[in-house]
């Protein structure tokens, strides 16, 4: 699930780079691009995160 959110705020990321939009409003409601994928990237971020948190640890100690 958390792979398939990450694919997904990845794509769209590519896709509003790719064609670029500006901040713009319209009947009063505003449209900001640079927001938008600021939190798309942050989404990126929590998915990575969660991702590694989920992986299995391996601790390494010797005995002395």
């Amino acid at each position: 699930m958390i792979q398939t959110i990450r694919s997904q705020a990845l794509a769209l990321i590519a896709e509003i780079t790719a064609q670029p939009k500006p901040t713009y409003t319209i009947d009063g409601q505003s449209v900001a691009w640079a927001d938008y994928l600021e939190r798309l990237q942050k989404t990126v971020d929590w998915c990575d995160r969660q991702i590694a948190d989920a992986e299995p640890v391996e601790i390494v100690s010797q005995a002395r």
